[in-house]
């Protein structure tokens, strides 16, 4: 027998079910916004990703070389992959793009609550527009989307920062600052110890002094934004506050402000983020670490050789957003749900598959038997799926020109005439003959 490999996951029928609830809803949901669905490889070339993030991100990647010679590597995220597409068929492409996508990648790191290395996530994008209202739409059908998963306000909070506030105020203390360092150092904030936290802001080129300047600078309350404006005294700031304030205030009109708050902790720690970004929490803190986040990207396509084209997206993943629903009791019980079963007693192929054919042909989940089972085995089959009527077609009934409708959650079964089932009925059960 063969072992699994660590970090990735069999996902059995069960559970399998509550996972293609959650993607039928988020997907859903995407749509109704005019996202289009798109599919993309699940290689890439590995310089992509070191062109971006330097070396040291191949430790957190599954690369290698192929047959060709060429160092590729699972996808760890889509965002690239999208830079990628637009910035080779971006002026083809009306504007907005809008795409939504679910689909698995793959990450070499260390495995833990709700984090594995092989994953799903859905991602959303809005690509050639640097409106707010990309920002607010973004923010919004991530909103519709948790909503519609049964969740509410009590449930999830959205923490929305920018990425050029960090910056420009990391830019206005007299240092040589290392910024993307020390962005990596504030996202990482809320996971380490305080003193470790100061000790990466000092290693980043801030003071000591500098560094619990900063961090108190990042506590200001959303009223007292403009205190960053007079700090600073530079047009990066201003410009950032008034374009954090904007998407706030078009969050507002969408109908999703109050899941939003501000929160200048908030950095995202991929350094292709230029603006907007957020994060989800357990409003309850249940679940420890964010949900998902996104935010706006908007140099990453034109660095892949593409045309100046800002960006703005999000990622749900589904073993977070799990978390999240069953800690608020919103996720589908565990069971197997079948409409019928077609029960043949006998000789009686023909008529079951003719009976099942007419349940199929009006939606319904129908099973028959295909192992040729006697009676009770057949019930308990049909039991062990979560079989909801059970249509018994036996030699006898088909005898007496009838078939035997069974209901299995109270056991009760009365006969109906061939003529009458389905009949007229979208779904009939037990009780529309009873």
């Amino acid at each position: 027998m063969y072992d699994r490999i660590k970090g990735f996951r069999d996902v059995y029928p069960v559970e399998m079910a509550g996972r293609r609830w959650l993607f039928d809803e988020l997907e859903a949901t995407a749509r109704r916004y005019g996202f289009r669905e798109v599919d993309t490889p699940a290689l890439e070339r590995t310089a992509m990703y070191v062109d971006k993030s330097g070396e040291e991100i191949v430790e957190e990647l599954y690369s290698f070389e192929d047959q060709g010679g060429r160092s590729v590597a699972l996808t760890p995220e889509l965002t690239p992959t999208v830079a990628r597409m637009v910035a080779e068929r971006g002026q083809e492409l009306s504007k907005p793009i809008k795409w939504v996508s679910t689909r698995k990648f793959w990450r070499y790191e260390q495995v833990q609550q709700g984090r594995f290395r092989e994953f799903y996530q859905t991602n959303v994008d809005v690509l050639g527009s640097a409106e707010p209202d990309a920002d607010a739409e973004i923010l919004a059908v991530s909103a519709e989307m948790l909503t519609g998963l049964g969740l509410g306000a009590e449930d999830f909070e959205f923490r929305v920062s920018h990425r050029d506030i960090l910056g420009g105020l990391l830019g206005a203390f007299d240092a040589d600052v290392d910024t993307r360092e020390a962005i990596r150092t504030v996202d990482k904030k809320e996971k380490i110890e305080r003193r470790e936290y100061l000790d990466g802001l000092v290693a980043a080129g801030l003071t000591e002094a500098q560094a619990e300047e900063f961090d108190g600078l990042l506590a200001t309350a959303e009223d007292d934004l403009e205190d960053l404006v007079a700090f600073a005294g530079t047009d990066r700031i201003e410009e950032a506050v008034g374009n954090l304030q904007a998407v706030l205030d078009a969050a507002a009109d969408y109908g999703v402000r109050e899941y939003c708050t501000l929160s200048l902790s908030t950095a995202r720690g991929l350094d292709y983020y230029t603006g907007t970004v957020f994060e989800c929490f357990d409003s309850t803190g249940e679940v420890s670490r964010a949900v998902f986040g996104g935010g706006r990207y908007d140099d990453l396509i034109e660095e892949m050789g593409g045309p100046p084209t800002p960006a703005v997206g999000v990622a749900p993943g589904a073993a977070p957003l799990s978390l999240l629903c069953q800690r608020a009791g919103v996720w589908p019980e565990d069971g197997l749900t079948t409409d019928y079963y077609v029960l043949q007693a006998g000789d009686t192929r023909p008529e079951a598959a003719a009976v099942a054919r007419d349940l199929r042909e009006r939606g319904h989940v129908v099973e028959s038997d295909v192992a040729d089972r006697g009676f009770g085995a057949q019930l308990e089959y049909a039991d062990s799926i979560g079989a909801e009527t059970v249509v018994i077609v036996g030699e006898q009934d088909l005898a007496n020109d009838e078939y035997t409708i069974k209901d299995m959650a109270s056991g009760d079964q009365t006969t109906v005439p061939l003529d009458e089932f389905p009949g007229d009925f979208e779904r009939p059960t037990f009780e529309d003959f009873s």
